[in-house]
């Protein structure tokens, strides 16, 4: 037998003192409850601030005049005219239009990208950046760097505390920040649905910043159960479950993400991985695509469920699925056959050989808050 040795963020030590729960989760020895429990630490983030540790995400900088360009040779997003101080939602494609990742890119100004990929994939998106764009730019990890998110409807007033000038920053909006005397970088965005920022600080100043964050009244630490569950309720896909090289963006349904001037009748279309498939799918049509639903009994619907029609016919398969206890009721989200993928039709899960009635549904499931300004 072999026992994976895993991996452990700056927090670790913390966490333990916290007293999490600690499971496996990307190579990392991860928190997935604390003591108040995944319900109740789902409910304070919609309430009031929960302090996330999401270092097991990869930070990359990418430097160099050429460096929007090349990027933008991976992706189907707009990366050579982000504002500085923006962020933008990505995905790395393959030559079949599937999804290799996604990933969040901020433009910080002097020729510099900085850009969080998944932990499940951060090497092998190193990887595919040296392979494919190293000779257009500087490409160094940030891998050592600590990640955390503060989330919910109180967290400007907890960060405004530390650094008054983030009051001002709107969703999606990205600069660097000084916090506790460190230099950090802030994003107003997240993956709950909610207000809030992301927060990269080197490894030596992360536990200090945590314990500043969670010595606030507002601010409770929470895991990766309640994270889950926020992200199901907002809508917002997880990868290697809800997409993977085997769904295009299209199916997906992820078209808003693919930027306008990258698109067949843009400024500057294709041009990415897989774009002759991705424009023959948005043209053409899809045979099945991702969608909500909500079990119509209290039963909750888990990945790998079959979904089938009145008579019996397999027609999809749930992606993700789950308990929202903002929602107050189960939620999932599958593909489905495009025949059957208009909100409102009714499809059956089976659930240890039970039909469990589901209907299509819109998402986000819970009404996302981000501050727009």
């Amino acid at each position: 037998m072999t026992t994976e040795i895993l991996a452990k963020t700056p927090l670790h030590a913390l966490q333990l003192e916290l007293g999490a729960r600690m499971v496996p989760f990307a190579g990392y020895e991860m928190p997935v409850q604390y003591p108040l429990g995944v319900m109740k630490e789902h409910l304070h983030t919609r309430e009031a601030a929960g302090l996330f540790d999401v270092s097991h995400m990869g930070q990359i900088i990418l430097r160099g005049a050429d460096a929007a360009r090349a990027l933008e040779s991976l992706v189907p997003v707009d990366i050579v005219d982000l504002p500085v101080g923006m962020q933008r939602y990505a995905m790395f494609t393959d030559e079949n239009g599937g999804i290799l990742d996604d990933l969040m890119v901020a433009n910080l100004g002097d020729d510099t990208l900085f850009l969080v990929v998944n932990a499940a994939c951060k090497h092998q998106d190193l990887m595919h950046l040296q392979q494919r764009i190293a000779n257009q730019c500087q490409i160094e990890s940030r891998f050592e760097r600590a990640l955390l998110a503060l989330q919910g409807p109180k967290a400007v007033d907890v960060l405004t505390r530390l650094a008054p000038e983030v009051a001002k920053m709107t969703f999606m909006q990205f600069q660097a920040v000084r916090l506790l005397g460190v230099d950090c970088y802030v994003s107003r965005s997240g993956y709950t649905g909610e207000d809030g920022f992301e927060i990269s600080v080197p490894a030596s100043h992360a536990e200090a910043l945590a314990r500043s964050l969670l010595a606030e009244p507002e601010v409770q630490p929470i895991g990766l159960g309640a994270r889950d569950s926020l992200r199901l309720e907002a809508g917002l896909c997880l990868y290697g479950h809800d997409m993977s090289t085997e769904t295009t963006p299209i199916e997906a349904s992820l078209l808003w993400a693919i930027s306008k001037a990258r698109r067949a009748d843009g400024a500057r279309p294709g041009g990415f991985p897989g774009a002759e498939r991705i424009f023959a799918q948005q043209r053409d049509g899809i045979a099945r695509k991702r969608v909500g639903l909500l079990p119509q009994e209290r039963t909750p619907v888990r990945e790998g469920a079959e979904l089938v029609n009145a008579d019996g016919e397999v027609i999809g398969q749930v992606c993700s699925g789950g308990f929202g206890p903002s929602l107050g009721a189960p939620l999932a989200m599958g593909y489905l056959q495009s025949s059957h993928a208009a909100v409102d039709t009714e499809v059956w899960a089976l659930v240890r050989g039970k039909r469990v009635a589901m209907k299509v549904a819109k998402t986000p499931f819970v009404a996302q808050r981000y501050y727009r300004g």
